[in-house]
C-alpha cells in the first residue's frame, strides 16, 4: 500500500538516491553531475508552504517524490506552478506516479494555483501518459535545449488548467 505524506528531512538520503539515479540513467533531469547530500539539503529547504514536497512510501521505504515549484520569478506567474515527479527504478510501473500526481494536484488546487506546467523530455512516454491521464494537454516543444547522453534533448510542455475563474487574486 502507498502512503503519501510531506517530505521530512530524514527522507533526504532516499530522495538523493532517487535523484542521483535519475541523473545517471534518465533524461528526466538535465543535471549532469550527481548531487551531494549538502546540495540536496539546500534544494530541500526551498520547499514548504506554497511549494509542497511530498513522498510516497511503500512498506516503509521511500518509493518516489513529487513537488510543486515556481514556474517563473515574475509576480504575474504567482498562480502558475511546475510539477516534478521522480520514482525509484525499484518502484516504477506500480502506480506510484499516479498516486503522487493525484496528491500533488490536489495540493495545487488547495493552494489556489490556476495552472500546472509539466516539462517532459522527449521520448519519456510514461510521463506523457501519466500527465495526459490527469488532463494535461500538450502546449509546445522546445527543441534541442538540453545536451545529455551525447545527444540533444527536446522538452515538451504540458499544461493543466485547474480552474477557469478569470478574477481571483
Amino acid at each position: 500500500m502507498v502512503h503519501i505524506r510531506d517530505a521530512l528531512l530524514r527522507d533526504l538520503p532516499a530522495l538523493l538516491d532517487i535523484y542521483n539515479e535519475a541523473i545517471r540513467t534518465l533524461t528526466a533531469t538535465f543535471d549532469l553531475e550527481e548531487q551531494t547530500l549538502e546540495q540536496r539539503k539546500k534544494w530541500f529547504e526551498k520547499y514548504g508552504g506554497a511549494f509542497p514536497l511530498i513522498v510516497a512510501k511503500v512498506d516503509g521505504k521511500v518509493a518516489g517524490y513529487g513537488s510543486l515549484s515556481s514556474f517563473r520569478d515574475k509576480e504575474a506567474y504567482a498562480r502558475t506552478t511546475e510539477v516534478s515527479l521522480y520514482i525509484s527504478s525499484e518502484f516504477r510501473g506500480q502506480g506510484i506516479g499516479k498516486e503522487l500526481m493525484k496528491e500533488i494536484l490536489q495540493r495545487a488546487r488547495n493552494l489556489g494555483y490556476h495552472t500546472v506546467i509539466g516539462g517532459i523530455t522527449g521520448g519519456n512516454e510514461s510521463s506523457v501518459h501519466l500527465h495526459k491521464k490527469f488532463g494535461f494537454e500538450f502546449v509546445g516543444c522546445l527543441k534541442e535545449v538540453g545536451y545529455k547522453f551525447d545527444q540533444w534533448q527536446d522538452v515538451h510542455f504540458y499544461q493543466l488548467i485547474l480552474n477557469t475563474e478569470k478574477t481571483k487574486g
